[in-house]
């Protein structure tokens, strides 16, 4: 079974707000560097956020240039998740979201990451 599983996606507004849940199973999600990736029809992967795992600076964050101060990662232990929450939504941020595991620091080279979820769709409309 997937070990990853995503949720949360769905129609938004422009200026509105999702949170994006990454639910781990069969594994200790603190354990692992956890990213998000987006992609949108006809265009590659992209990396959008990622946390690393406890044991890499307690869980140390990062995102990309394009969502930096809208986006925000971060961890539940005691939920098994990671979510991302995002706010000020643009058009340009519809794509499908998925969630990848790694085994501890993060990167931004999707071909890294070993366990992928099935992605959520966000679309960004008025």
């Amino acid at each position: 079974q997937l070990q990853l599983v995503e949720s949360g996606g769905g129609l938004v507004q422009p200026g509105g707000s999702l949170r994006l849940s990454c639910a781990a199973s069969r594994f200790t999600l603190d354990y692992y560097a956890i990213a998000w990736f987006r992609q949108a029809p006809g265009k590659q992967r992209e990396g959008v956020s990622c946390i690393s795992s406890v044991s890499s600076g307690g869980g140390s964050t990062n995102y990309a240039d394009s969502v930096k101060g809208r986006f925000t990662i971060s961890r539940s232990n005691a939920k098994n998740t990671v979510y991302l929450q995002m706010n000020s939504l643009e058009p340009e941020d519809t794509a499908n979201y998925s969630c990848a595991r790694l085994g501890n620091c993060c990167t931004r080279n999707p071909d890294d990451y070993n366990d992928w979820g099935q992605g959520t769709q966000v679309t960004v409309s008025a």
